[in-house]
């Protein structure tokens, strides 16, 4: 297949793609080569075991963060929306990654999808809600791990420390993203072994001390059920599924190694949740109002002791690193994505001479997430949550589009349904999406408003600065190609 940039000529919202032919298989864009960047030829790329735990710490990285859906809804719900929230939405989000990644194997993922579907407008709208639902995300997981530590050193419960230990810690993961993707792929598989070891210690442990009465429970009395927070904290713990398809250009043989990884992943992360939930409701009793994010540390003191606790904060913590290094990666290469497809301009493709990292998507996420990162633990997961859902919603119209558009376009990997069934696989989970999105509070409200209006404003700039070349763009055209 013969691949060739040249500059793009600026186009409009409803400018229909060069037509495709049903058989073409788009190239890895990440193969080309530009003169600002996506040098290279030989570079290490991922394989399966690694891209498994990436896409782990791409979703969940562990039961840390589930606590506050028994604060909300009691055991029982708790429970109820583990076991089957992943039906309804994770299996689904998985196979369209699955098919849609295996069909358009680059860097842009979603993004590709988006413009292959409806065209450049909504290609850069996808890109914009998608790269900031990401780098929001990105800020809860500092967060995230200075709640729990601050269990052990109570001054980064409040004030400038906790802001500096956030910012500190922001600052050196970004650093260690610097270092490579394949680094950070090993690194992911060490940081689950880690970060679990505890949760299955404190599993065995809780058997004997287990009282299965305890999970039919449907919460205290006297306590209201939060379903904002009950639904926000499901959609958080088991979404993003399809960030892994950014580093599509960076996996080996695509095609066949990601329904695999996507396969087992899946499966892993419900029971990483499952099992220490079951666990510790059977075990522990207490005020449902303390299941607050951090809990799971109170527990294993309950069942075996403070040794078992400074366990899971050590863990919190190095599963937080997981995460964060995970999405920090698919952040930095959707943005390196996204400038070989012409959305950006070319420096924003730009990678390390010597790490070979698409530094400036590295950077731009970081100081995003560092702007962010000053928000509550739950105003920055509602904030990622409605701007995932908008993103959402146009992947499952692409999804749908490009089966009808494209029926006999060559897919790797299909999703064994014809479009009505499809439909219904969407409909289900678009239905959700729509609800999380009804009941955000005003002021997620008007951050996701004040960034979509900015991610229309800064596709109509880019069309401005293609007219007037202002930058120098690129775009992969893509010749006629045969498998």
């Amino acid at each position: 297949m013969a691949l060739q940039h040249q500059q793009e000529q600026p186009t409009t919202p409803s400018s229909p793609k060069p037509p495709i032919l049903e058989d073409q298989v788009l190239p890895l864009t990440t193969t080309t080569t530009t003169i600002s960047s996506t040098t290279t030829t030989h570079r290490k790329k991922l394989t399966l075991i690694p891209l498994i735990f990436l896409i782990y710490f791409e979703v969940a990285g562990g039961p840390y963060g589930e606590e506050p859906a028994v604060q909300a809804a009691g055991p029982l719900f708790a429970i109820l929306g583990f076991l089957i929230f992943p039906f309804i939405w994770s299996v689904p989000e998985a196979l369209i990654t699955a098919e849609l990644s295996t069909t358009f194997p680059g860097n842009g993922g979603f993004v590709i999808w988006a413009e292959r579907a409806f065209g450049p407008f909504w290609g850069s709208l996808m890109g914009t809600w998608k790269f900031l639902s990401g780098v929001i995300n990105i800020a809860a997981f500092p967060v995230l791990c200075v709640d729990y530590m601050d269990k052990i050193i109570p001054a980064f419960g409040s004030g400038w420390p906790r802001y500096l230990a956030i910012s500190v810690s922001t600052l050196f993961l970004s650093f260690i993203n610097y270092t490579g993707l394949t680094i950070v792929g090993y690194a992911a598989v060490l940081l689950a072994i880690a970060s679990l070891s505890p949760f299955i210690l404190m599993c065995l442990i809780a058997i004997p001390k287990i009282h299965p009465h305890r999970w039919l429970s449907m919460g205290q009395k006297g306590v209201k059920k939060d379903w904002n927070l009950f639904f926000n904290t499901l959609f958080w713990n088991l979404n993003f599924w399809d960030n892994v398809s950014t580093l599509a250009g960076e996996v080996e043989n695509p095609q066949k190694t990601f329904p695999v990884a996507l396969f087992i992943a899946v499966i892993f992360t419900c029971l990483a949740y499952l099992f220490p939930l079951f666990a510790v409701i059977g075990s522990v009793s207490v005020d449902q109002t303390r299941w607050g994010s951090g809990f799971h540390a109170e527990a294993a003191e309950i069942i075996a002791g403070k040794w078992l606790k400074y366990w899971i904060l050590v863990g919190a913590a190095l599963s937080g690193i997981g995460l964060f290094e995970a999405q920090l990666s698919s952040s930095a290469y959707q943005v390196l994505g996204m400038a070989d497809l012409g959305f950006l301009p070319e420096f924003f493709a730009v990678r390390s001479k010597r790490f070979n990292t698409p530094w400036v998507g590295i950077l731009i996420s970081t100081m995003i997430t560092l702007a962010v990162s000053y928000m509550t633990f739950t105003d920055i997961i509602s904030s990622a949550n409605f701007l995932y859902s908008l993103g959402m919603l146009l992947e499952f119209a692409s999804f749908i589009w490009l089966r009808r558009k494209l029926p006999a376009l060559k897919r790797p990997y299909r999703v064994p349904l014809k479009l009505p069934g499809l439909v219904v696989m969407c409909l289900i989970p678009s239905v959700f999406l729509i609800f999380v999105m009804a009941i955000a509070t005003k002021t997620v409200y008007l951050i996701s408003g004040v960034m979509t209006l900015g991610g229309i404003g800064w596709y109509y700039l880019m069309k401005f600065c293609k007219s007037k070349k202002l930058f120098k763009f690129s775009v992969i055209e893509i010749e006629e190609g045969r498998q």
